[in-house]
């Protein structure tokens, strides 16, 4: 039987990735759209009216506004919007948007990324003075959900540490990217929000200097909040649509990721599908997700991962074995696998409610 959820999303990060791919996956779901943060570009916007319907509330990411009362707002709009298209569950893409949610319908939310997480991996500490509220939301949010998703199990381990004792289901992200075979053309790529320090963009530019083949670092520079990021040695020419930026990926012979932080890392499973060999940052999440069908190095370390890609940029066997491995592993991070995961869920959420309305 067919029902409707609201699925919150924006179109700054990966989330828009995430909500589109699995949506289109979600047969017998239509899927109500609720955006936040700065608006989408015209063909992100006609890519979402295509698979449902997009209802954009203009309002902020908890990530881009000063404090708490920024978002005193975003509960209210989220329970309205739930009314307003007649959904039978809600789906929220920023584990903030729950607290504070008063509605009877079942609120699954997904933990991407946060603020808190995102300082314990990438600095190694709390948050700073002042942003504590970041961390006393997201726990509110977290523990208000009746049930909470992460993309892999590293991340919802950190969830843990960072937040207590808040029961995770890992259900992994997946690429609808058709498989095929990569024309290994003697060319690094790399893809990522290089703003953000997470990224680790700087040592892949230092990197670059040493590496024998040029280097591409495709997504965006610039971040909503002024960070910015100018490579000295890679290519880097921003942000470009999606299927711009895979018709680039896609043929290349080597794709690297210098992550400090990554929940997932779509990117990566993106450029597996197309047999590419990896090149990775030794991080929990990449050692969970891809071990043994990659190359790992030091996050830190330049020449490490300048090592890494030159081994393979010269020994066209080992690129040919590492594809195949990447591709073989890919295989777990399909569509089907995180649909049927996630309805999974929904059908459980919907128990209660369902057995409810037969009394």
């Amino acid at each position: 039987m067919s029902f409707r959820i609201l699925m919150t999303l924006d179109a700054a990060g990966g989330v828009w990735r995430y909500a589109m791919d699995l949506a289109r996956a979600l047969h017998g779901v239509e899927v109500v759209f609720l955006g936040f943060g700065p608006p989408p570009s015209p063909d992100r916007r006609a890519e979402a009216e295509a698979i449902g319907t997009l209802d954009w509330t203009g309002l902020p990411l908890d990530w881009i506004v000063p404090d708490a009362a920024a978002l005193a707002g975003v509960p209210q709009a989220v329970a309205e919007a739930a009314v307003r298209h007649g959904v039978q569950l809600i789906h929220l893409n920023l584990p903030t948007q729950a607290a504070g949610l008063e509605t009877d319908l079942p609120v699954l939310a997904v933990s991407h990324s946060c603020v808190s997480t995102w300082f314990r991996a990438v600095r190694d500490s709390d948050l700073p003075d002042g942003w504590e509220w970041q961390r006393k939301m997201n726990a509110a949010g977290l523990h208000r959900a009746d049930a909470v998703v992460a993309p892999s199990a590293s991340h919802a381990r950190l969830l843990q540490r960072v937040y207590g004792s808040v029961p995770v289901t890992v259900v992994p992200n997946a690429t609808p990217v058709p498989e095929r075979q990569t024309a290994d053309s003697p060319m690094v790529v790399a893809s990522g929000r290089w703003w953000d320090d997470g990224k680790n963009g700087v040592t892949l530019d230092r990197a670059a200097a040493q590496i024998a083949w040029p280097v591409t670092m495709l997504g965006p520079l610039d971040s909503p909040t002024g960070q910015a990021f100018r490579a000295m040695n890679a290519d880097a020419p921003g942000n470009l649509p999606h299927d711009d930026a895979m018709a680039l990926m896609r043929d290349a012979g080597i794709f690297v990721s210098p992550s400090l932080y990554e929940p997932f890392g779509l990117a990566v499973a993106e450029a597996a599908r197309a047999a590419i060999p990896l090149v990775l940052a030794d991080i929990p999440t990449f050692r969970e997700l891809w071990d043994e069908a990659a190359i790992f190095f030091a996050p830190a370390d330049a020449d490490a991962l300048s090592g890494g890609v030159n081994r393979l940029a010269g020994d066209a066997d080992l690129r040919r074995q590492m594809g195949h491995a990447a591709r073989e592993r890919s295989r777990r991070y399909a569509p089907d696998m995180q649909a049927e995961a996630m309805l999974s869920l929904y059908a459980g959420l919907r128990e209660p409610q369902q057995q409810a309305a037969t009394r």
